[in-house]
């Protein structure tokens, strides 16, 4: 399984969602994991490189790439069962790559206007990789959202905007957390810290909703009439 967060805007928390991700799964489904940073800043990269000297907390196999990256994506694939690459903030050649083959993509996404005015330009960028990759599952997921009740409409607001462009935006979103930020500055993640506690229920919900997504995708075309599969 192939998981690529990225999208156009920086400071939206990818690095940080496929830390916590690769973690998840780390804990919870494999240790065949690698993780694939594409992000020029290298932040997930000194992030892995910060929790492998800590001898409290399992390893994590991480890899740098750059550019053209389809095909070196596809040949190491074949030797792990999972991996999550951090594409970083900007449309450039490896977010590109990476969108040609993961089978799950997540665009994270702040509940701000300087934010959603890049939705457009991603629903060009998704629609085109989909056209080497037409199996992909894609979906924004909102992230550092206000905790405040004042702020609920911001959310509600900000899905609101995604879907217009007819694209998938998760239920489950993140706040904004202190334990995301404490945690990654010692190569750690929120499991780690509190695997019981708010943030680390906000990553499996991310997670597990984005790849129900895609089962669920499955079965409505097993079950729709055969007429309407045809015309698809």
């Amino acid at each position: 399984m192939i998981i690529a967060v990225g999208g156009e805007k920086g400071g939206s928390g990818k690095s940080c969602l496929a830390q916590n991700i690769a973690v998840y799964i780390r804990h919870a489904l494999s240790d065949s994991i690698l993780l694939v940073d594409c992000d020029p800043q290298r932040t997930t990269s000194s992030w892995v490189q910060e929790r492998n000297d800590n001898p409290d907390v399992p390893k994590i196999n991480c890899i740098q790439l750059f550019g053209k990256v389809r095909e070196e994506l596809l040949s190491l694939s074949r030797h792990y069962e999972y991996m999550v690459i951090d594409c970083g903030g900007q449309d450039n050649l490896a977010l590109r790559s990476a969108l040609a083959v993961a089978q799950h993509v997540l665009v994270p996404i702040r509940p701000k206007r300087r934010d959603l005015k890049t939705v457009a330009h991603m629903e060009d960028i998704i629609s085109t990789c989909k056209m080497a990759n037409p199996h992909m599952n894609m979906a924004f997921v909102l992230t550092q959202c206000p905790a405040l009740p004042t702020m609920v409409n911001r959310i509600i607001e900000a899905k609101e905007v995604c879907e217009s462009y007819d694209l998938a935006v998760l239920n489950a979103i993140t706040y904004s957390r202190n334990i995301y930020d404490d945690s990654e500055e010692d190569g750690m993640s929120v499991f780690e810290r509190d695997p019981n506690g708010k943030a680390a229920a906000e990553i499996r919900a991310v997670f597990n909703e984005l790849i129900d997504l895609k089962a669920k995708e499955n079965v409505h075309a097993i079950y729709q009439p055969k007429a309407q599969v045809a015309c698809l």
